[in-house]
């Protein structure tokens, strides 16, 4: 095929190409008279031959029982013709290749042809003679075995062959005239004008037509014909099939930038785009499409979806590739594989659930695209022009089920199909109408179980389709005709059924067409090839593969059989070599396989985990990143090496939760979701014990060692900790301690300041941090050292070592309310609250990035993951949004993140999606990034409402100055004193003014953090705050969202009951009694104050500072007031005063710092 791809005019006289007009206007015309010419001129298409079902004993293995043929129905009304499916025809052949008379070839050096008055052409450099091309399409004719007869489409007003706009590079178009003559030799011979051209059939087994567009090479001939403004050629233009690959082709320049994936999305298909040889595979993993060139070790992703990939779609030649998700953006992207370059991207596709199926043309024109909502939408697109929306659409009815799978007729563009596991609907779409039509098939037609159907394809015959079923059947589907309807008057989606043909007993998975081979894939990784009639001409059955789920054929035709090749022999009479093409096979257990035709050689590319992803850790000295999944399966990798280093599987339901490495990186300790503990050897995982450990009946969510490796300690599911100690040479069991009443969230190991003797910290849901005290803890009994409730409202998500960037030492932790805090280690008092990364979810773990000796100590960062991103944050915390970054890192949840021992990368876990990504850390972009957010309090100006310029900062200066005053009395006649401070005392007194209402907790939590912020340094208190400072500390205290109205309505699903009404409501004596006896307690004339002055019933708003509050008549004028039921609505609306939409059931805000 190599071969034929070059240009065809050999027969033309040898000369440089003449421009045989002087204006690009002219040529076009011109050019445009040669194609009505040629379409008037194409005659119509002769009915298809259809297929003889005749099968041979004798060419039947003695593994292989013949296909039995089930009888044929009478109500069919299908005429089945004696002759064979592939016998030659009067219509004439498209194909690609042969655009039109007088057209010629451009070469890839740019140099072009053009017609002359008498449509002769004048050649190109590169010739090749007509006995070169008879040599090679006899080999073509070898490999296909294909007969040229099947007719092609009855051509339509677009049944040309199309590329996307704005791609002029044209590798290589050829014309000719067809009148549909075949030789001898089985080519099929083409005269125009007294000349001889030699084209191979059919069309399928040819590269992709996108290049051979009419307008496309319109376009490029005027360019040539009259030359305009010079204009510089895009990379999409310019890219070969390397370019994708080439060092530093795109440099990436982000704070963490994907560099490697690994595992597999095992419910999409994987493709082959081999070019030349290549090992070379497209697949997905989690949202990112996966270009993985196994022969230079080298990976491109195309990134682009927030969601995972749902379905991937190529084009015959395997340039352009789509990719789909499910997310509620229902994005489609179209990628040229060459540059690795989106070039186009389509928005909003299917709103209600996204897309679940996808289908490219051959010519990679138009785009096939089934929804997954409850009404499903098939919808057709012209991805190539700039028009919005579908070409034409068709929504299916309620009652069908969910359609998985669709494809498009390779021969026809407006012939499609989709099947779902109980249907199979047929479409056809012409002037942007969209029909379709579901034949019904039950077990009575044929009187056999029929079975679940798996995919489907069209059959070498043009008007028939295969469907595979669960039953091991395929179904053979044929258009319904009657001798008195013309052939051109058939309706080629009104399809029955014609036969059901059992093949085997095992169910199959897999149907696809390539060359004159239908090839079958079943559950137990058995590969088949048929021919044309469903004689079984090969099998591979010895792969010891698991169920496949998908098989992709290599771009470029099999080599020619001769002495040197080792192809297999057919399984027939005949015993011809089984010549195929390299594939690729890939399997539910996320196991992918390249087979090579020649030899049927057999060549793992991946083997990733099949099951959810959890368990992930980094060797604390070389390259190693240990991952372990549901599936039992634990793997080492050499991430800089990018190949496996060991390997061991559990047995079956073993599934692994979680791993850690000691820190001399010789032990991995391994925690199964059946409770049990492995102690292994850190390069050959071998057990270290006899026997593994099971305390635990629930999963093992955490473990870790100690800094020297004398304990071991794990987290259960519940609430417990388990302790191992090592002594003696072997490892023993010390004692488990259940310190909390809510899930463990996190747990650390340490070492004490004054020595040096780990210590063990766990905090929970219940906010306790809670200390172990290892040394005194004796066999089945682990003692608590200390435990502290280190929250109110907020719960911990997750803690670790703040590292030594300053003279003291800290904890750092997480809240799910967007902030972190830093604790005293020893004294466990909070020190500082910041602002926290806000990325649409908490923080839920935090690993520090690893530094060298000779790095500066002064700046560390951090390292932490979300939901769905991981990110990168500045050390020391001062709540700078600007030293914060955050990608989308695995479409679902993300579970777990490692960092490598250097800080050079960070892994990310995605559960659920099987896979674990690799991220280069660029701590250079990161810099410049926060250097770009401005210095000092330019940062902060910008979170607070209006900015520098508006109307809280500058109530925060006059409150400021205000307090002043205050501190120093408002009547004192004394000279006063204006500073650019004020005391720690008048700090509540201000936060409350501007309109954030803190708890004593809180109050507390802000004194002691500017009051000890200097003491480690100095040795004295800080006394004062500046407004500088007073801003950063009210703008990291603050709530990061304000208080939202469900928030608000949840207290009362808690505390409240259902009235008569169905709402929520609470007793007003047990209102009062909670205010006054829960949390931080309120007196009774706090709460008398509060209420009459929320109500209005204070006409001074309130008491004043220098004045108490008489409560006298309080009680009774709030019994007379307030009802005795509180309700929900009630108490936002009318006692807090909120606006009436803002109820319980809307998310809305009320802001933090309103004015006042």
């Amino acid at each position: 095929m190599a071969e034929s791809e070059q240009d065809l005019t050999d027969d033309s006289p040898s000369g440089d190409a003449e421009v045989l007009f002087e204006d690009a206007q002219g040529l076009l015309k011109n050019v445009e008279e040669h194609f009505d010419q040629e379409e008037d001129m194409r005659p119509e298409s002769s009915p298809p031959g259809e297929i003889q079902f005749s099968f041979e004993p004798e060419n039947a293995t003695e593994n292989e029982s013949v296909p039995e043929d089930t009888e044929e129905l009478t109500t069919n009304n299908v005429i089945v013709n004696e002759g064979r499916v592939n016998e030659p025809s009067d219509s004439t052949e498209l194909q690609d290749g042969v655009v039109f008379e007088g057209l010629e070839s451009i070469s890839a050096a740019g140099q072009s042809s053009f017609p002359s008055a008498d449509s002769k052409t004048h050649s190109v450099e590169g010739k090749m003679s007509d006995n070169d091309f008879g040599e090679q399409l006899k080999i073509e004719e070898q490999i296909g075995n294909v007969q040229a007869g099947v007719s092609a489409p009855a051509p339509t007003d677009d049944w040309l062959p199309s590329v996307p706009q704005n791609f002029s590079e044209i590798d290589s178009i050829s014309t000719s005239q067809s009148t549909g003559q075949k030789d001898d030799q089985g080519m099929v011979s083409h005269e125009a004008d007294g000349q001889m051209r030699i084209v191979s059939a059919p069309a399928r087994l040819h590269p992709d037509a996108a290049f051979c567009v009419p307008n496309a090479l319109i376009n490029d001939m005027c360019s040539c014909a009259y030359p305009l403004a010079e204009q510089e050629p895009s990379l999409v233009e310019t890219a070969v099939c390397d370019t994708v690959f080439e060092e530093n082709a795109y440099i990436k320049q982000n704070s963490l930038n994907l560099v490697w994936s690994f595992g597999i999305n095992h419910d999409t298909p994987v493709y082959a785009l081999h070019i030349d040889n290549r090992r070379l595979i497209l697949y997905a993993s989690s949202h990112t499409a996966v270009m993985n060139n196994f022969s230079i070790t080298r990976q491109h992703l195309l990134q682009g979806h927030c969601s995972p990939l749902s379905c991937i779609a190529v084009s015959g030649n395997r340039r352009w590739v789509a990719t789909a998700d499910q997310s509620p953006e229902s994005l489609v992207i179209v990628w040229d594989t060459f540059s690795g370059i989106p070039v186009q991207t389509l928005f909003d596709c299917h709103t209600e659930g996204g897309v679940g199926a996808m289908a490219m043309t051959q010519d990679a024109k138009y785009l096939a695209t089934v929804g997954t909502g409850t009404v499903q939408r098939v919808c057709i697109w012209d991805w190539t022009s700039e028009a919005k929306g579908p070409l034409c659409s068709v929504d299916l009815s309620p009652a069908f089920s969910l359609q998985t799978f669709v494809l498009f007729n390779p021969e026809d563009n407006t012939e499609l199909l989709s099947n779902s596991k109980t249907e199979v609907v047929f479409y056809t779409w012409k002037d942007n109408q969209l029909e379709f039509a579901s034949p019904i098939l039950t077990d009575q037609t044929f009187n056999k179980i029929v079975g679940l159907y798996s995919q489907s394809v069209f059959h070498l015959t043009p008007s028939q389709v295969l469907s595979a079923t669960s039953a091991g059947n395929l179904v053979i589907w044929d258009t319904v005709q009657t001798p008195q309807i013309q052939s051109d008057a058939v309706k080629s989606y009104k399809k029955k059924a014609l036969k059901l043909m059992n093949l085997q007993s095992d169910s199959i998975t897999v149907v696809t067409v390539s060359d004159r081979y239908i090839v079958t894939c079943d559950v137990k990784g058995c590969i088949k090839f048929y021919d044309e009639q469903l004689c079984l001409l090969n099998w591979y059955s010895n792969f010891n593969l698991g169920p496949i789920s998908s098989i992709s054929f290599s771009s470029q035709p099999a080599s020619k059989a001769d002495g040197k090749t080792s192809y297999p022999s057919e399984s027939n009479i005949n015993a011809q070599q089984f010549i195929v093409r390299n594939f690729v096979v890939a399997t539910v257990d996320a196991t992918v396989a390249h087979v090579t035709g020649d030899g049927c050689k057999l060549e793992v590319l991946l083997q990733e985990h099949g099951a959810a992803v959890h368990a992930i850790a980094c060797h604390p000295a070389r390259p190693f990143i240990c991952m372990g999944s549901y599936c039992g399966l634990l793997k080492i990798w050499n991430y800089e090496k990018k190949e496996p280093f060991c390997s061991r599987l559990f047995g079956t339901g073993n599934y692994i939760q979680c791993v850690t490495y000691n820190e001399a990186g010789s032990l991995l300790g391994v925690g199964l979701t059946d409770g049990c503990v492995h102690i292994l050897d850190a390069l050959s995982l071998n057990d270290e014990c006899p026997e593994p450990f099971q305390y635990a009946r629930d999963a093992v969510t955490q473990i870790a060692f100690s800094h020297d490796s004398s304990y071991l300690a794990t987290i259960d599911s519940k609430t417990t900790v388990t302790v191992f100690l090592f002594r003696e040479k072997s490892w023993n069991y010390l004692g488990r301690q259940n310190a909390h009443f809510k899930p463990i969230q996190s747990f650390i190991f340490g070492i004490y300041l004054d020595s040096n003797q780990p210590r063990l910290l766990s905090l929970g849901e219940d906010r306790v941090l809670v200390e172990y005290d290892l040394t005194h803890s004796t066999e089945g009994d682990v003692r608590i050292l200390s435990s502290e409730r280190i929250e109110q409202s907020a719960v911990p998500t997750c803690m670790a070592w703040y590292p030594p960037i300053s003279k003291e030492s800290f904890i750092i932790t997480a809240n799910n309310q967007y902030k972190l805090k830093l604790y005293n280690a020893t004294t466990k008092m909070c020190r500082k609250t910041v602002l926290g990364p806000i990325y649409g979810s908490p923080v839920r773990k935090i690993e520090v990035l690893p530094f060298s000796k000779d790095s500066d100590v002064k700046k560390c960062y951090l390292a932490y993951i979300t939901d769905d991103k991981v990110g990168l944050q500045t050390l020391p915390l001062d709540g700078n949004p600007h030293k914060s970054c955050a990608v989308i890192c695995h479409g679902t949840r993300v579970s777990n993140i490692a960092c490598s021992y250097d800080g050079s990368y960070i892994f990310t876990a995605g559960g659920d999606d099987c896979t674990v990504h690799m991220w280069k850390v660029d701590l250079t972009a990161h810099e410049a990034v926060t250097a770009l957010g401005g210095e000092d309090l330019i940062p902060f100006y910008g979170l607070l409402e209006g900015g520098r310029d508006g109307e809280l900062f500058r109530e925060m200066e006059n409150y400021f100055y205000y307090s002043q005053l205050r501190f120093q009395h408002i009547s004192t006649m004394e000279t006063r004193e204006v500073s650019t401070h004020i005391p720690l005392q008048e700090i509540p007194f201000v936060i409350r003014a501007l309109g954030f209402y803190p708890t004593e907790k809180e109050i507390e939590d802000m004194l002691n953090e500017v009051k000890f912020s200097k003491y480690v340094e100095t040795g004295r208190y800080v006394t004062d705050i500046g407004l500088g400072e007073f801003i950063k500390l009210y703008i990291n205290h603050r709530p990061a969202f304000g208080i939202t109205a469900s928030e608000l309505q949840h207290t009362f699903d808690v505390l409240g009951y259902d009235n008569e009404n169905g709402e929520k409501a609470i007793n007003l004596g047990e209102l009062l009694q909670l205010l006054q006896n829960g949390g931080e307690c309120m007196a009774e004339e706090e709460v008398a104050e509060c209420l009459s002055t929320l109500l209005g019933l204070n006409p001074e708003g309130g008491s004043s500072e220098l004045i108490s509050f008489d409560a006298t008549n309080a009680r009774a004028l709030l019994a007379q007031q307030l009802p005795q039921e509180i309700t929900s609505k009630l108490f936002i609306n009318e006692i807090l005063g909120f606006p009436q939409n803002s109820t319980c059931v809307e998310e809305t805000t009320i802001p933090a710092a309103a004015s006042t």
